[in-house]
């Protein structure tokens, strides 16, 4: 699977995660666990609704979550990381 990280995502991802150690090695890990397994249970992945329907997002944490967009087979666009309240 190709990622793509939106200019978005990198300023979302310099904000509020490169500075928190910890949640820079679990997003790695959820990141990896998604390319072998999108649907994993420990993901939560779920489509998003309303004006956000076009997105789909998935879990790095109980609180932090990764917005993303499937471009086509085998490609994503990360498009926001972040809390719950952040992101939505």
């Amino acid at each position: 699977m190709n990622f793509e990280f939106a200019a978005s995502f990198k300023k979302s991802y310099q904000k509020r995660i490169a500075d928190k150690p910890v949640l820079v090695r679990k997003t790695r890990e959820r990141i990896e666990l998604f390319r072998q397994d999108g649907r994993h249970p420990l993901l939560k992945d779920h489509a998003l609704s309303g004006s956000r329907r076009i997105y789909r997002s998935f879990s790095i944490t109980g609180g932090i979550r990764i917005v993303y967009q499937q471009v086509s087979v085998g490609h994503v666009r990360f498009i926001d990381i972040g809390s719950h309240n952040q992101v939505y």
